[in-house]
């Protein structure tokens, strides 16, 4: 598939969130189409494009931040009337601006999600779905966790409404009226959902889901049960899915993907055969494509794809060729056209530099008199922190509305720092003692100009929780900073999983005393990432987590008045037991505490570390062998005098070293999981062997697997 396409930018408008532009419909297939889009400043603003000039068609006042755009209608007519969700409040105007709907949900959270069919409206807050025919409460439910995004299976095709709601706890729940028809889990938390080719496809039942950790898929939702038709894995490590559409950008009669992800890169991917989409297209934008859509903006007869990103700008990636083949006249006429542009736009920004100087310095005069007050400069940051299970370290990306200058960051507990690649950013560590300040990591990211988004990557040690805090310092004047704090859980490496292996050794740790269900829950959701903050309904729940670095299992189930936690990690329960006693401690709640331990656990988790531990081992000893097998070479002229093995270590000593680098820690990390994993053995039994760490870590220093277990086994 040969595309080529240019990039147009139409016009900025205020910070804007998911999925709030939408191209307003035309009868026509490739006339000239409306652009309405809202932003968080509560503006929404419907403009069309003249002669290459962006022209306003209507503007509303600013208000509450808009969560949300839809376009709606009666069912099998244009779609065309505008609505936006936010806050508590349904808006809706015409094509022309017109006001002719507000409705006041009276919900107690604001409006997270919208999706609207005929005269059907489908809302979500952060757990809360609710149905309105035409304005009148229909369907409620309650989600046990997050809801992201939702919409419902055509009518016209079904005759029947079937909502979706795609939920945080990597589920996607099916709904009938006010009950749960069924649920299906998908490979991430699905972000946001889309109806297959934009009408659910022949059936009307096909969904497209995108996920925040970047996967996408298509499951058909029929009556019964889903059906899983394909999925693309991340296989690039890119951003997450913030939306999609089909539209058909070849002109081949086959509509095809468009992806936009936070990390600004936009997909196009098509359907070369029915299997699965390939991807064909991909364009680099600078920050996160909030939304997407195919349609013809720019100029009749050439299809475009329209984004709009987080700081508002509207762009085109039009189909219209940079230089068409014609006439000389018509090269020169369009080169005239071309200057006067470039002639104009200079200008205006002479005219800006010079406006700027002027009230820089009426600014630095007025400040110094006493009487002057210095309004601090606000600014908008969308920042994610999220576990990845590929190499359990956790992603910190920061994307601000402008230019970053710089970021400090401060942690009371020992955590390290990975590489990015995408990070230019010049890195400064400080040395400094956690005594008594309680600082383990100080350091400061320097960016570079026009960097509106940044990526860290943290490496955190069970056991040790605390508190990340990130000063965010953007290039504005007068200079500000912004603080935003994560928290580094005590089982920070354990991620929500739906199913477990129950026939591995496990051990229990069992909780008893006068303690509420919500009260056991938050220290569930203190202790454990991707729990939902909210009270689950019932009497009793059931979460299940699985290590991403070891690969080790978690199930807990509680209730008011006694929890069960069941791992087979002896350290996982330790933690456990140490954190749950300090909080109900703070509280003043008497426990009792009991632990059944499975001897058979401690070698079952040994035997999951070995194959990493031995692959770092090796890895780290084929680094140590790089330089003199290379000077060896550079001796001889040749590496044939070596054996296989030697040979191999040479030829693939760049992706070698790029593997190491890429994982500094990974060696220490799995001695301190094993040191920590011997002293809790231990521990339970009531002994004290700390003084054996030392020809512990001799042992690993010269590791084999069998002496290993021996001295677990012997240690006493």
């Amino acid at each position: 598939m040969e595309l080529s396409l240019t990039r147009v930018d139409y016009l900025q408008v205020g910070v804007t969130s998911q999925k709030t532009m939408k191209l307003l419909p035309t009868s026509g297939r490739k006339a000239m189409q409306k652009v309405v889009i809202g932003d968080q400043d509560g503006v929404v603003t419907c403009f069309g494009i003249k002669k290459g000039e962006p022209v306003p068609v209507f503007k509303t006042l600013p208000g509450e931040k808009i969560a949300r755009l839809e376009l709606g209608g009666a069912l099998n007519t244009l779609q065309e009337k505008i609505f936006v969700a936010s806050g508590s409040e349904v808006r809706g105007f015409t094509k022309r601006g017109k006001q002719f709907l507000s409705f006041d949900t009276n919900l107690t959270e604001s409006i997270k999600a919208m999706y609207i069919s005929g005269a059907d409206l489908f809302l979500c807050a952060s757990y809360i779905y609710n149905h309105y025919c035409d304005c009148k409460d229909q369907h409620y439910y309650l989600s046990g966790d997050k809801i992201n995004d939702v919409l419902c299976l055509p009518v016209e095709k079904l005759s029947c409404i079937t909502p979706v709601l795609a939920c945080q706890d990597r589920v996607l729940r099916v709904l009938q009226g006010s009950d749960l028809l069924y649920e299906m889990e998908v490979p991430g938390p699905p972000s946001v959902l889309a109806l297959n080719e934009g009408n659910g496809g022949d059936s009307g039942e096909d969904v497209l889901f995108g996920t925040s950790d970047g996967k996408i898929g298509l499951i058909q939702i029929s009556a019964v049960s889903p059906a899983e038709k394909w999925k693309i894995e991340n296989e690039k490590k890119r951003g997450g899915i913030l939306c999609m559409d089909s539209f058909d950008i070849v002109g081949d009669g086959v509509k095809e993907l468009l992806i936009g992800r936070d990390d600004g890169i936009l997909e196009i991917y098509n359907f070369e055969n029915a299997n699965s989409p390939v991807l064909r297209h991909e364009y680099a934008f600078s920050e996160s494509v909030t939304s997407v859509q195919g349609g013809c903006v720019g100029k009749e007869g050439y299809d475009e794809i329209i984004t709009s990103t987080y700081s508002g700008w509207v762009s085109g990636l039009t189909t219209e060729p940079l230089h068409r083949e014609c006439g000389s006249g018509d090269e020169v006429k369009m080169s005239h056209e071309m200057q006067n542009k470039i002639l104009s736009l200079r200008n205006d920004l002479e005219h800006l530099q010079v406006k700027v100087l002027e009230e820089r310095e009426k600014y630095q005069l007025n400040s110094q008199s006493s009487t002057a007050i210095s309004t601090v400069p606000t600014f908008s940051i969308n920042d994610k922190f999220t576990l990845n299970r590929d190499d359990a370290s956790y992603s910190l990306v920061l994307e601000v509305q402008t230019a970053i200058d710089t970021v400090l960051l401060q942690c009371d507990v020992p955590i390290d720092l990975k590489d990015v690649d995408k990070n230019s950013a010049v890195v400064s560590v400080v040395d400094c003692e956690s005594e008594p300040n309680g600082n383990f990591l100080l350091a400061t990211y320097r960016c570079q100009a026009n960097t509106t988004r940044l990526e860290l990557k943290i490496l955190s040690i069970e056991g040790r929780y605390g508190t990340l805090q990130a000063y965010v310092i953007p290039r504005v004047q007068p200079k500000t900073c912004q603080v935003q704090q994560y928290q580094i859980k005590p089982l920070s490496l354990h991620q929500r999983t739906h199913c477990i292996d129950p026939d591995r050794p496990m051990n229990t740790l069992t909780l008893k005393g006068q303690f509420s269900f919500a009260e056991v829950h938050s220290w569930v959701v203190f202790c454990l990432p991707e729990v939902p903050e909210k009270t689950p309904a019932g009497e009793s729940i059931s979460f299940y987590f699985q290590n991403t670095f070891l690969d080790t299992q978690l199930e807990c189930t509680y209730r008011k008045g006694e929890g069960y936690f069941k791992s087979d990690n002896i350290s996982t329960i330790s933690i456990l037991k140490d954190v749950l006693s300090k909080e109900a401690t703070k509280r003043k709640i008497n426990l009792s505490i009991s632990c059944d331990i499975n001897e058979a656990s401690v070698n079952h988790t040994l035997k999951l570390i070995h194959p990493k531990l031995e692959y770092q081992l090796m890895l780290a000893k084929k680094v140590e062998l790089i330089d003199a097998l290379r000077e060896l070479q550079t001796h001889e002229g040749n590496t044939d005098f070596l054996i296989p093995e030697y040979r191999n270590i040479v030829e693939e000593a760049e992706q070698l070293l790029k593997e190491h680098e890429k994982q500094p820690a990974s060696l220490e990390r799995l001695y301190g999981m094993i040191t920590d994993l011997f002293i809790d053995k231990f521990k339970f039994k009531g002994t004290n062997v700390k003084t054996k760490v030392p020809l512990l870590l001799e042992i690993l220093g010269s590791y084999d697997q069998d002496t290993l277990l021996a001295f677990f086994d012997s240690a006493a």
